[in-house]
């Protein structure tokens, strides 16, 4: 056998199963599609599941895949040891119903002893227990000596999840030599990694119930699985995938930063290989438009990120440098993965900003962590408190499983059942909110309809005669007919409504037969099937009725003007910001076009002035918008954009409008000049990374002009200006008067509180050779408390002063000591945390000068009256 690279098995191997008849698939994303039991792609059968279950049908009986893989279950293992890592890349082939047991042994048989050369005496064979027909082929066919065929039970060697397909295995395993410890039994040999499994033959030929029963499948099938790693390590005789040449070149990357070499340091080595592996993990999500955020998927991203970007710092690398390792994970993988080329300068630019947010954080909850580290150890306690987690993670952006592993590594636990009951109650609050703002809607999209899926003909029309009606429900069940006043569903053989997707809303209108009446009041999409969210106005109808289907034809016209003013607006974002810029979601209604994008700072008043002359440039140079269907290989060279993470058929639609081509499936206008105008209402930011611009387009633009024009009369009128034209002048006239007057009045009330404050000393108490102050002040806001604060230490001695303010309904609690005070055991920060709590509020800060929020201003006084029993705590 010789040496050979990670990029040159995944080819041969590819190439091999091509030459038996398999067509070759592309990975999937790693983000499921139409999958809601995976968070990512864990296993190359996984992304073909629907193939086997009959959901779908595969482009040919046999394939053959190299699917990207994330499993994260060890991330804290992931370093530690050398065994363990978070991405991985599986080659398989597949058998749907077409070959079997046979050809699965044979071909793998030949793939490793001929393609590859490995010697056949240094692979050994296991099997289910009971599969007398593959031990047959094996020993027979094959010729491999009984001895070296290893019969294991249910746990090892039987691939069953559940109930469904299922059946035995048979796996294929690589003698690593002496190097590795004595070969007593293959069961030793296996337990000191001697032995290691590089190939699993699934053979699913039963049916089971769940319940123990298996029944034998008529179609069987072929699901094989082997790590590209675990094969790489064979061949190229190295230890395990940190030493894999294209691994192993993405450490020397991280090494040469550092400043470190892999393997002189145990511990510098646990953070090579962590970064290493976590930098191929977030390189690969973010190419498949996975973006950093707080829960699922998102979650996954940015707790690899952030271990990794810690780690960093333990080599001792105080800068940004993941998204500089990230080009050498792209350079590596570019070859089978292009799309990895196409998306470098996003994929670091969102690495690098993530890196950088945490970059800004983790000093400060580093020193947080180690204070709370150091109370414990000073109090004798192993176990972090659930509520100073939640504060690191809410506060910090510390991963609770970061601080985890932090805590561990010094000996200590972290109470996660409180932080996962805080992190609930945010969640909660998060979503009560959501709720409130967002509203409710009527609409169900659940509903299973037994009949041909709609023909939509609202890309050319917007009325369909003699439409009929398929099936009608009413509270989510099916009805014969409908009558006045009732909420239906209907469903039609063909219409002119768009259902909701993509960002697009769903058509209104109206069905009518006769002196039959039907509002649609909305349109959406389930399984193929239109959904016309109906009220019954007049009349009556029943299944089988034929209809005439008409849409609100203004409102569809608005629509698509927004729709394509969006595309437009896309492009011009690309051009002005640059090519990282890609859609994160969109809305586009009757109203205004919503488009959110991915960019990692507020827009200029310049960038967005730029923005607007590109797209209404569009929309002045009259250019026609052509909808085409075609093979999405085609639309790929047109250089046609996708939606990241969108998973697309074999033919997509594509929009074209000037220099903007997109995958698209909504409805446009056939000409750029439509539009009218195009006029950018707000730029602002929805998450990390991800901005949003609010436009209107057409009639919506003379609203908006209008709605402009009745502010700035009301606005004359409010300040008595005749003539609208002065309204600037006026504004920053009166805006000087007020700020003068400002002035005055906190001068005034500076004195008035200077005055109180004299008084205050001459009916000081005394706590043990210290002068204590106190007083409420109401309307004195926190700047005022201060300046107090200032003027209490300028008259120097011994004197501890605290002050309660309020404003409103807040209310503020400011303690100021003074260097004599201080001298003799005060503590502001201490006075002012007991005091505030007295109220329910929080707070703390320096020896000489501290403040806190007050939870209940009704408590004020009774917690007022505490002050000189709480600083002769301290004065002793």
């Amino acid at each position: 056998m010789q040496w050979t690279g990670l990029n040159d098995l995944r080819e041969k191997y590819l190439s091999f199963f091509e030459s038996k008849n398999h067509t070759r698939m592309a990975s999937a994303s790693l983000v499921p599609q139409g999958d809601k039991s995976l968070l990512l792609i864990n296993s190359g059968m996984a992304p073909l599941k629907k193939f086997f279950l009959g959901q779908a049908t595969p482009p040919n009986k046999r394939v053959t895949t190299c699917q990207k893989c994330i499993r994260t279950p060890d991330i804290e293992s992931v370093g530690k040891t050398a065994r363990h890592g978070t991405y991985f890349e599986m080659l398989g082939n597949f058998s749907f119903g077409d070959y079997f047991k046979n050809e699965a042994i044979e071909w793998a048989w030949e793939f490793l002893t001929k393609t590859l050369e490995i010697p056949a005496e240094r692979l050994w064979i296991t099997i289910f227990e009971s599969d007398d027909e593959a031990e047959q082929i094996w020993e027979n066919k094959i010729g491999i000596p009984h001895d070296r065929i290893i019969r294991l039970g249910k746990k090892d060697n039987f691939w069953e999840h559940g109930s469904g397909p299922c059946g035995p295995c048979s796996e294929i395993h690589f003698d690593r030599g002496e190097a590795y410890g004595p070969f007593e039994s293959f069961e030793q040999a296996s337990d000191c990694d001697r032995v290691i499994e590089i190939w699993n033959l699934v053979f699913s030929q039963f049916d089971s119930d769940g319940n123990g029963h298996y029944a034998e499948m008529k179609n069987k099938n072929i699901d094989t699985g082997m790590g590209l790693e675990r094969l790489a390590c064979a061949m190229q005789g190295v230890d395990n995938i940190f030493e894999v040449d294209t691994v192993q070149n993405i450490m020397k990357h991280i090494s040469r930063i550092a400043g470190v070499d892999y393997k002189t340091d145990a511990k510098k080595d646990v953070s090579l290989r962590v970064i290493t592996d976590h930098i191929r993990s977030t390189t690969f999500m973010v190419g498949d438009g996975i973006m950093p955020s707080n829960e699922g998927r998102g979650y996954v991203l940015r707790r690899l990120l952030r271990r990794a970007a810690r780690h960093g710092r333990l080599l001792g690398i105080t800068r940004p440098f993941l998204c500089e390792v990230c080009d050498t994970v792209i350079n590596e993988n570019a070859g089978a993965y292009p799309e990895l080329a196409e998306k470098r300068e996003y994929i670091k630019k969102i690495i690098g900003v993530e890196e950088e947010a945490f970059a800004k954080t983790i000093d400060k909850g580093t020193d947080l962590l180690t204070g709370f580290m150091d109370t414990l150890r000073a109090e004798g306690k192993t176990v972090l408190s659930g509520d100073d987690a939640f504060k690191l993670a809410d506060t910090y952006g510390f991963p609770i499983d970061l601080t985890v592993e932090i805590c561990e590594e010094k000996g200590y636990t972290v109470d996660r059942d409180r932080f996962t009951e805080l992190a609930k109650e945010q969640r909660a609050r998060a979503k009560a909110d959501h709720a409130a703002k967002a509203g409710s809607s009527w609409a169900d999209n659940s509903i299973k309809v037994d009949a041909p899926k709609t023909v939509f003909t609202g890309y050319t029309d917007f009325t369909a005669e003699n439409a009929q009606i398929l099936a009608i429900y009413k509270d989510g069940a099916e009805v014969q007919s409908a009558s006045e006043g009732e909420d239906v569903v209907i469903v039609l053989d063909k219409t002119p409504f768009y259902a909701e997707s993509g960002g697009q809303v769903g058509d209104t209108g109206y069905l009518r037969a006769g002196e039959t009446s039907l509002y649609v009041a909305d349109t959406i999409k389930s399984e193929g099937h239109f959904l016309h969210i109906a009220f019954v106005e007049q009349g009556g109808v029943s299944k089988g009725d034929t209809v005439t289907a008409e849409i609100d034809k203004s409102r569809r016209l608005a629509i698509m003007r927004n729709h394509t003013s969006a595309h437009l607006l896309q492009n011009a974002l690309r051009a002005v910001l640059g090519d990282h810029v890609h859609q994160a979601g969109q809305l586009v209604n009757e109203t205004a076009c919503r488009f959110d994008f991915n960019h990692f700072s507020a827009m200029t008043e310049e960038e967005i002035a730029k923005v607007e002359a590109i797209v209404n440039g569009e929309i002045m140079n009259a250019i026609p918008v052509t909808m085409q269907e075609m093979p999405i290989e085609e639309a790929k060279k047109l250089g046609a954009m996708a939606l990241f993470g969108e998973k697309y058929g074999d033919t997509v639609r594509v929009v074209t409008a000037g220099p903007s081509v997109e995958f698209c499936g909504g409805t446009h206008i056939s000409n750029t000049s439509q539009i009218g105008l195009f006029k950018i209402v707000s730029e602002s930011s929805v998450a990390a990374g991800v901005r949003r611009i609010e436009a209107v387009t057409g009639l919506g633009v003379l609203e908006l002009l209008n709605g402009y024009k009745s502010t700035i009369i009301s606005s004359a009128k409010a300040i008595k200006l005749t003539n609208v034209n002065e309204l600037p002048e006026k504004c920053a006239s009166l805006a000087a008067e007020i700020k003068d007057k400002d002035k005055q009045l906190e001068s005034l009330n500076q004195q008035i509180a200077n005055a109180k404050t004299a008084a205050m000393f001459d009916n000081a108490a005394d706590v043990n050779g210290v002068k204590v102050v106190s007083a409420r002040l109401d309307g004195t806001a926190p700047d005022a408390l201060r300046k107090l604060g200032d003027s209490v230490k300028d008259k120097g001695g011994d004197v501890v002063a605290v002050f309660a303010g309020t404003v409103g309904e807040k209310g503020t609690i400011f303690c100021v000591c003074t260097k004599g005070a201080v001298d003799k055991g005060a503590n502001a920060g201490k006075i002012v945390q007991k005091i505030s709590a007295l109220t329910g509020g929080k707070g703390g800060g320096k020896p000489d000068s501290a403040m806190a929020g007050v939870g209940d201003i009704s408590k004020i006084d009774s917690a007022m009256a505490e002050v000189c029993a709480v600083v002769g705590e301290f004065i002793k």
